[in-house]
């Protein structure tokens, strides 16, 4: 999966219920696959907000 033209890794958390997405120095957890890369999606881009505000 990629967000942009950045990549986005989910995996299955080994010693937890769910799944994390890891993507631009960001770790975000979720329920689901899908909660994790949308929970992504808003960590890059406050991320890119706050980069554009400097």
């Amino acid at each position: 999966m990629k967000i942009g033209n950045k990549p986005v890794k989910i995996f299955e958390i080994r010693n937890r219920k769910g799944y994390a997405a890891i993507c631009d120095d960001c770790l975000t957890e979720g329920a689901t696959r899908e909660e994790a890369f949308d929970r992504m999606v808003k960590a890059v881009s406050r991320i890119e907000r706050r980069l554009k505000a400097r």
